[in-house]
């Protein structure tokens, strides 16, 4: 093998685990400009009925260097007054579908535990999230969401218990390298030790019980951290595939895909997505960052009165992949954050968890393009917003 062929195959491994990037980042200049999240999605099953449901919880630290004896919220109208920015931990969980919700449950810096290495593990009360565990619950009434504004949320109740297992990584690779880290070169980012996680426990959901196990949790977990958050905001990702050439479902599989428009040392990088395929053990990696590969991508998204819809087109020197996705809108949530600087940016951040599609891998040799697998996707975790004009 060749310099120039091994270098190339060493650029195409993205499965590398790494849970370095998954430590708490909020240091130097993040201490008082920047946000640290762990999120996870994941499908149970009702105990009772057998009927599935997609849940995500995500453990959110915000402005550690501003902490005040109360969990400092940035959308109370006295905290805009006095320029007050958000410091606190905010746990958030709930699901799509059928009595969707998201749970808004918050922490001062001074009731939290936080690891300074590796393995990470952010710790309040009974809320625990660690690499290999998570476990917490979320109460709101309906009426004091309705009368706190600055909660972002809604009513509903969820507890959990869960083992975490991460068995597929997406690591960007030198692009959320140490030294750019130290350098905070980038406004955002992103590292997902495990793309495809399988997850086993129990949750509780508005008094409904729900079995999770491995096989059937079909799982996601990932982290971003930073100053601020791109726009557009694009995430697309499901390890529950089935091969229209086969008719088989592909238990190795997984597709990861997001960005929009990253930010490196307040230059933006227009319309750019990061993505991936693992099919069946081999790697199909479209990251626009290894300059080598050549990465070119298309992406558009779009919304009808019933339905929201991604397509994206990424090709390098090996292979394309074809992406189309849609979501119902009346499964999906419109998430809810608060930068650093205390502006909620969005107030039309699509997020689904049961998005469904089809996936087209292609191999390039020169010019001719031979189809790998079409894939049908279902349990799609999605999202897309742009900031608010």
């Amino acid at each position: 093998m060749s310099a120039i062929e091994q270098i190339d195959e060493r650029l195409q491994h993205f499965n590398v685990h790494d849970i370095t990037r998954d430590a708490c980042m909020l240091k130097g200049k993040l201490r008082e400009q920047g946000y640290d999240w762990w999120w996870h999605s994941l499908t149970g099953v009702n105990e009772k009925t057998g009927e599935e449901k997609a849940f995500f919880i995500e453990f959110y630290l915000i402005n550690p260097g501003l902490a005040e004896d109360t969990p400092v919220l940035g959308q109370l109208p006295m905290n805009r007054t006095l320029g007050k920015k958000p410091s606190y931990l905010m746990v958030k969980a709930g699901s799509w579908e059928k009595d969707k919700a998201q749970l808004h449950r918050f922490f001062a810096w001074k009731d939290i535990e936080v690891s300074e290495g590796v393995p990470f593990c952010v710790r309040a009360d009974d809320c625990l999230c660690s690499e290999t565990q998570l476990k917490g619950s979320v109460h709101v009434k309906r009426e004091e969401a309705l009368a706190h504004p600055e909660w972002m949320c809604d009513g509903g109740d969820m507890e959990w218990d869960l083992a975490v297992d991460k068995k597929i990584a997406f690591n960007v690779g030198p692009g959320a390298g140490k030294a750019l880290r130290d350098a905070d070169a980038f406004q955002m980012y992103w590292h997902a030790e495990g793309m495809k996680t399988e997850y086993s426990g129990t949750i509780l959901y508005n008094g409904e019980k729900y079995i999770v196990t491995p096989e059937t949790s079909y799982g996601y977990a990932d982290k971003n951290w930073g100053s601020d958050f791109t726009s557009p905001w694009v995430w697309l990702s499901s390890n529950c595939l089935y091969s229209k050439k086969t008719g088989k479902q592909l238990k190795n599989s997984v597709f990861d895909i997001g960005g929009g428009r990253p930010k490196i040392f307040f230059v933006a990088l227009d319309r750019t997505l990061l993505g991936v395929m693992y099919h069946e053990g081999k790697e199909y990696d479209f990251n626009f960052s290894k300059v080598p590969l050549q990465v070119k991508t298309e992406f558009s998204f779009h919304e009808n009165d019933t339905n929201v819809f991604w397509h994206v087109r990424q090709e390098n020197i090996h292979a394309v992949m074809d992406t189309n996705i849609t979501c119902k809108k009346e499964d999906m949530l419109f998430v809810n954050y608060e930068a650093p600087d205390g502006e909620k940016r969005y107030s039309r951040l699509w997020n689904g968890g049961n998005g469904t599609g089809t996936i087209r891998l292609y191999e390039k040799k020169g010019s001719e393009v031979s189809l790998i697998d079409e894939m049908e996707a279902t349990h799609v975790g999605c999202e897309y917003g742009e900031y608010d004009k």
